[in-house]
């Protein structure tokens, strides 16, 4: 199928206005009416900016030494008006650090999400579709993944290959498109046995076009559910990796600071160091966490406030 039908199959989903009960019409919706959901919006917004922006926002580099009047490093001192969210042990900025981790997270998080959901999604579309023989051995793929377990595998391919975001993603995407493929394939089994699906068959339409045409329109919706989830669940898993230490040395992350912290034993007298990455980290997973409750009354109706 051409990429012209999947995108126009896609767009007339997002922009049809046949009915209020559209995607777009019930997400603001709920976003007017859950004060939560909202909040989570703003949030996400604020830092997607400070990702973006955060090699401009950054006073100084990660790495960068810092020292007083008398030449002596500034070493653990508390948030002040040089330094923001204060130093580390060894004089470096903890401002700059959060605020280039932000943009490691959002990186990590936003494109093994998009490789999840992309795999997650052709599998499950596929097998929910095609039934027999196909299913069964997509889904005793999608058994065999679930078998592995994911921060031992981390580990393994951390050894095998060099630390590096890149391979968080990759470690996150291998593992993390089996629940997306099970929980499309259940919805598509439902939506293969509707009339409109029939009709289309008999009208001659090819498999490809009814996958891409008439099922995947009817699964966007948690299809980018799930994205969500993965995205907070991706930036969890690279928070938590970095925090083991097998992070990427290289790029500043809010796992790593809290990794440099844990080992130096400053974690208890310098609440700077720990507070700091800790609630940048929560309120990034807070506001996802809130806008997939709006995302939830899109996918299920019995959800929707009457």
């Amino acid at each position: 199928m051409s990429k012209t039908v999947v995108s126009t199959s896609i767009k007339s989903f997002f922009t049809s206005k046949k009915n209020s009960q559209g995607f777009f019409p019930v997400f603001i919706n709920n976003l007017k009416r859950d004060k939560l959901a909202l909040i989570g919006v703003i949030l996400l917004i604020f830092f997607i900016g400070v990702g973006i922006f955060a090699d401009f926002i950054a006073p100084y580099e990660p790495r960068e030494r810092h020292y007083n009047e008398e030449g002596k490093i500034r070493r653990l001192e508390a948030p002040s008006k040089d330094h923001w969210f204060g130093t580390t042990d060894v004089g470096r900025d903890i401002f700059s650090q959060v605020v280039l981790g932000t943009k490691t997270a959002l990186t990590v998080g936003i494109l093994a999400a998009l490789l999840v959901t992309l795999v997650g999604a052709t599998v499950g579309i596929i097998a929910g579709y095609s039934g027999g023989v196909v299913d069964a051995v997509l889904m005793r793929i999608v058994d065999f993944f679930y078998a592995i377990p994911f921060i031992p595998f981390v580990i393994i391919l951390s050894a095998v290959l060099k630390p590096s975001i890149w391979n968080i993603i990759l470690a996150v995407s291998l593992l993390s498109w089996r629940t997306v493929a099970r929980l499309v394939r259940s919805q598509v089994l439902s939506i293969a046995k509707r009339p409109f699906i029939k009709a289309a068959k008999v009208a001659g339409a090819s498999h490809s076009r009814i996958m891409v045409k008439y099922i995947l329109p009817n699964v966007i919706p948690l299809i980018l559910l799930e994205m969500a989830f993965m995205v907070n669940f991706a930036i969890m898993a690279e928070a938590s990796i970095a925090f083991l230490g097998f992070g990427d040395p290289q790029k500043p992350s809010w796992g790593q600071i809290l990794h440099i912290n844990f080992v130096t034993g400053n974690s208890r007298s310098a609440w700077w160091w720990t507070a700091t990455p800790g609630l940048a980290i929560v309120l990034l997973l807070l506001s996802i966490f809130f806008i997939t409750r709006a995302l939830e009354e899109v996918v299920d109706p019995r959800l929707r406030r009457r």
